[in-house]
């Protein structure tokens, strides 16, 4: 009897309680169902999809793993997929290097529903000093919104992460986990569609440099657990 009456408590813990309340294995599973990571790693599939090579990236050695490297002329990857699809919140991360003498305007993580403008993008802006500064951009059927300014600047040639957030109501973008603009734009979700890398889907404003990994998440995640370049 008394083996009995423990199993139902045991069930009824299970039943009130979702997998993960108390630490247990469902909660890892849960959290990594709401990430897919980009190891941008080779040029022919990204992700577990098949790319659509342009020009001639570089697959290169880095301290911290390999990356695909772009001239900012002819170079870049797209891959046949859009992972924040349906997403009414999310986190798009790049840990990326800019490098020196690129184009003024480089548009190297773009996310676009076919047949649709509605898109996401992450940007840098060289100035005639030759350092750099962060452009975000969102774009769906409820309205646009530019994330730029100036005088937030970077130098150079060395790793970073960027990150673009919605919660739902604010937009805001990171470097390096620092907060830096932020705005309260109307948005809604993405359908299916297409990822570049290295370049915008209509294949303008290339990227000079190099980039090693890409992570979506269908939720806002604090800075803390923004990657680390």
């Amino acid at each position: 009897m008394n083996q009995i009456k423990i199993l139902a408590s045991l069930l009824l813990v299970i039943f009130i309680f979702p997998a993960g309340t108390f630490g247990l294995p469902g909660q890892e599973k849960s959290e990594k169902i709401l990430s897919v990571v980009w190891d941008v790693n080779n040029i022919k599939s990204i992700g577990g999809h098949k790319t659509t090579v342009l020009g001639s990236p570089k697959v290169i050695e880095t301290d911290k793993g390999k990356a695909v490297e772009f001239d900012g002329v002819k170079d870049g990857l797209v891959v046949d997929a859009l992972p924040l699809a349906g997403a009414e919140k999310f986190t798009l991360e790049v840990i990326f290097r800019p490098d020196a003498n690129g184009p003024k305007e480089q548009r190297f993580v773009h996310l676009q529903e076919n047949n649709s403008d509605n898109r996401m993008l992450i940007e840098t802006r060289l100035t005639d000093k030759n350092l750099w500064y962060l452009d975000t951009y969102l774009q769906s059927t409820k309205g646009r919104q530019t994330l730029v300014e100036p005088v937030n600047i970077h130098t150079l040639g060395q790793w970073y992460s960027a990150a673009l957030v919605y919660d739902g109501q604010e937009m805001r973008h990171y470097v390096n986990g620092v907060k830096e603009l932020s705005e309260k734009p109307a948005f809604s979700p993405l359908a299916d569609g297409k990822t570049s890398l290295g370049v915008r889907l209509n294949r303008v404003y290339w990227f000079k440099g190099a980039v090693r990994q890409v992570r979506f998440t269908k939720k806002a995640l604090e800075p803390a657990e923004l990657l680390k370049p």
